[in-house]
C-alpha cells in the first residue's frame, strides 16, 4: 500500500470486517441500541434536515460563490483588526440562534474564503452556543445564576477559544495567508453592497425562521381522554418520547413513549417562541420568495449554476458525516442510562466537570433540547458546575459536528478545538460550582 488513500481504504475494510465479525446480535441491549440509533436518525431527518441543514448548505454555497473574499478578509481575515474580527465571531450566535448543524456549513464557507482560524473558530463556537432564547430558558428553568453564567461564559469562551487556536497554529496560518495572497484577485462583484447584503440577510432570515425554536413543552390529549403535560424529547413517525411534568412543575426523570395512534392532539404550551413557531413556514416562505425574486433579477444563470455546484459540494461533504454521527450518538446513548450519567457528574469536583463537559461535547443537542436534559440530570444529582460545563460544551460540539470539523480543519486542529472546548468548559464549571455551591 503506497498511498494514504489505499491505507484508508484498507482501514475501512478491516473495520467493517471486525464489526461484522464480532456483532453481538443476540444481546438485547445491542438490539435496543440499534433501534434507538434509527429512531434518533429518523427524528433528525424529519425535524432538522429540511428545516436546518439544507438551508445552511445553500447559505454556505452562496458564501463561497457570491461573498467577496476581500470582505471576509477585511473583517475576519488574519490581518483584520483583532477586536473587530473576534467580536464578529463571538457575538454571531445572538444573530443566528441556530444549532451546530447550521453553523458548520457556514463555517466551512467563510474559512474556505480566507477567514482567520481564530475568528472562524470563535464563530464556530458562538453560533450554536449563544442565543437569547437559550440563555433566557436556562435562567428560567435552571436558575438565574446558571443563565447569567452561560451568557457571560459563552461570549468570553468564544474569544478565548479563538485566540488560543490562532496562537497554537500561527505558523500554519502564516503559510495559509501567504498561499491566499498568491491567488489571483477575484473579479469585481456585479452587484452593489446593498444587493449582496439584502440577499444574505434574506437567506439568513429563511434559515432562522425555518429552524425557529421549539420549546417542546406541550399538552397531549390521548384517545382515551387522558391529558398530559410533557416535554417532547424525540418524535418519529410512529412514536413520541416525552418526559412528563410533575405537579411541582419539574420534569420526571424517566421518559415515556406514546404511540402516535394513541394521540388525539398535541398542543404547544403558549409562549412568544411558540407563537412564532406556529407561523414559521409562512415567514420562511416569504423570505424564500424574496430570495427567488433576487435570484431572478440580480444573478446570471452561470452564477446560479456555480452556486448550486458549491452547495452540492458542501452537501456531499457534510451531510453523510452528520447522519453517521447522529446514528452513532443514538446507538451509544441507548447503552448509557441517564441515571448512570448522573452518578458521574454529581457534586462540583474536577472529575464531574470534565465528564460533564466531555459528555456535552459528544452528544447531539438540537437547539434548546439541552435544557430539559440538564434539568433532569440536576434532579438526579448533577451539580451546578457540571451543569454549566455541559451547557457550554454541548450546543457547540457533538459527535456529528466533530466528524465535519475534522473534514474541514484536519486532525490536529480538530483535536485542539475539541480539547480546548472540553477543558475550558470544565474549568469554568469548576469555578462556577465553587462559587455557587
Amino acid at each position: 500500500m503506497n498511498s494514504s488513500a489505499e491505507r484508508k481504504t484498507f482501514a475501512w475494510l478491516a473495520g467493517i470486517f471486525l464489526v461484522a465479525y464480532f456483532l453481538p446480535l443476540e444481546d438485547t441491549r445491542f438490539e435496543k441500541a440499534i433501534l434507538e440509533a434509527f429512531r434518533l436518525l429518523q427524528w433528525y431527518a424529519r425535524e432538522h434536515t429540511l428545516a436546518c441543514v439544507v438551508p445552511a448548505m445553500f447559505i454556505a454555497g452562496a458564501i463561497s460563490t457570491f461573498l467577496s473574499q476581500a470582505s471576509v478578509l477585511n473583517y475576519l481575515g488574519p490581518d483584520a483588526n483583532r477586536i473587530v474580527a473576534y467580536t464578529v465571531g463571538a457575538v454571531s450566535g445572538f444573530i443566528l440562534a441556530v444549532c451546530s448543524c447550521s453553523v458548520l456549513p457556514m463555517f466551512a464557507g467563510i474559512y474556505t474564503l480566507g477567514a482567520g482560524l481564530g475568528p472562524a473558530c470563535a464563530f464556530l463556537y458562538s453560533g450554536p452556543a449563544i442565543n437569547v432564547m437559550a440563555v433566557f430558558l436556562s435562567a428560567r428553568v435552571l436558575g438565574l445564576d446558571i443563565g447569567v453564567a452561560r451568557a457571560v461564559g459563552s461570549i468570553t469562551f468564544a474569544y478565548v477559544l479563538g485566540l488560543a487556536m490562532a496562537v497554537m497554529f500561527r505558523r500554519e496560518e502564516t503559510r495559509r495567508k501567504l498561499a491566499l495572497a498568491q491567488l489571483p484577485p477575484p473579479p469585481p462583484c456585479p452587484r452593489s453592497l446593498f444587493q449582496t447584503t439584502a440577499f444574505f440577510v434574506a437567506m439568513l432570515l429563511f434559515l432562522i425562521f425555518s429552524d425557529w425554536f421549539n420549546t417542546n413543552a406541550v399538552t397531549i390529549r390521548l384517545t382515551d381522554g387522558t391529558t398530559l403535560r410533557a416535554n417532547v424529547a424525540v418524535k418519529t413517525r410512529d412514536m413520541v418520547e416525552v418526559k412528563l411534568y410533575e405537579p411541582s412543575g419539574k420534569l420526571a426523570p424517566s421518559p415515556r413513549r406514546i404511540k402516535t395512534s394513541q394521540i388525539r392532539e398535541i398542543e404547544p404550551v403558549p409562549s412568544f417562541a411558540m407563537t412564532v413557531h406556529g407561523v414559521k413556514w409562512y415567514l420562511a416562505g416569504l423570505m424564500g420568495l424574496i430570495v427567488a425574486l433576487m435570484c431572478w433579477r440580480w444573478f446570471s444563470r452561470e452564477e446560479l449554476a456555480d452556486w448550486m455546484r458549491a452547495t452540492w459540494d458542501f452537501g456531499r461533504m457534510i451531510v453523510p458525516l452528520l447522519f453517521g454521527g447522529v446514528f452513532l450518538t443514538g446507538f451509544v446513548g441507548a447503552l448509557i442510562p441517564q441515571e448512570y450519567v448522573a452518578t458521574l457528574v454529581g457534586g462540583n469536583g474536577l472529575f464531574a466537570n470534565v465528564i460533564a463537559s466531555f459528555i456535552g461535547a459528544i452528544w447531539y443537542f438540537a437547539t434548546l433540547t439541552e435544557i430539559p436534559i440538564v434539568e433532569v440530570l440536576m434532579r438526579l444529582g448533577m451539580g451546578k458546575g457540571p451543569a454549566l460545563a455541559l451547557l457550554l460544551a454541548g450546543p457547540a460540539l457533538s459527535l456529528p459536528s466533530i466528524l465535519v470539523i475534522h473534514r474541514i480543519l484536519g486532525f490536529e486542529k480538530t483535536v485542539a478545538f475539541c480539547t480546548l472546548t472540553v477543558l475550558l468548559s470544565a474549568l469554568v464549571g469548576l469555578a462556577f460550582g465553587a462559587f455557587a455551591g
